[in-house]
């Protein structure tokens, strides 16, 4: 099997990060089926080769809106935006601010069409999608659970309409 990579990214830049240079130099070459997350500290390194993990460190929140201004920058892609399911049910007992972080996240999401989904099955669907697409992993310094946030990229100038339209026609 061959060995994952992993790049540790130097969070001091003060013009701009390295890890968001990064990111704006893959998104040219990422459509649709290619997926970027934004991660907590503990986010499990996965084995699958096609998953690049990037250790920015950092805001978390922060990283998140570097993300979705990368996308939205970019006219060829448009992403479908998950979190975990299990964020609405972390009791700030367990993990103190996690209501201030998910309220952050929720307001920077907000007007997305956000799918929460429980955490093992998102990284199942990454592991399955990284057997033919790249997965763009970026590890935050956040040590709180289940507020990662994950953008499966679309096509940008495509919609699901048009493409049912086109599998109709084609199947008349």
């Amino acid at each position: 099997m061959p060995e994952r990579k992993v790049t540790t990214m130097n969070p001091v830049n003060t013009e701009r990060l390295a890890w968001e240079q990064d990111l704006e130099s893959r998104l040219p070459l990422f459509g649709h089926r290619n997926w970027i997350v934004v991660a907590d500290a503990a986010y499990p390194a996965q084995s699958r080769p096609g998953i690049e993990t990037i250790v920015a460190g950092g805001d978390h929140v922060e990283a998140v809106r570097l993300v979705l201004d990368q996308i939205a920058m970019s006219p060829h892609v448009r992403a479908n935006v998950y979190v975990d399911r299990e964020l609405d049910y972390v009791a700030e007992s367990d993990a103190p601010g996690i209501g201030n972080c998910r309220q952050q996240l929720l307001a920077l999401l907000e007007g997305a069409e956000v799918r929460q989904i429980p955490h093992e099955e998102i990284i199942a669907r990454l592991d399955a999608c990284a057997q033919m697409f790249c997965v763009l992993l970026i590890k935050t310094d956040l040590t709180l659970p289940y507020t990662s946030v994950f953008f499966e990229l679309d096509c940008g100038y495509w919609s699901a309409e048009a493409e049912a339209r086109l599998r109709s026609a084609m199947a008349r």
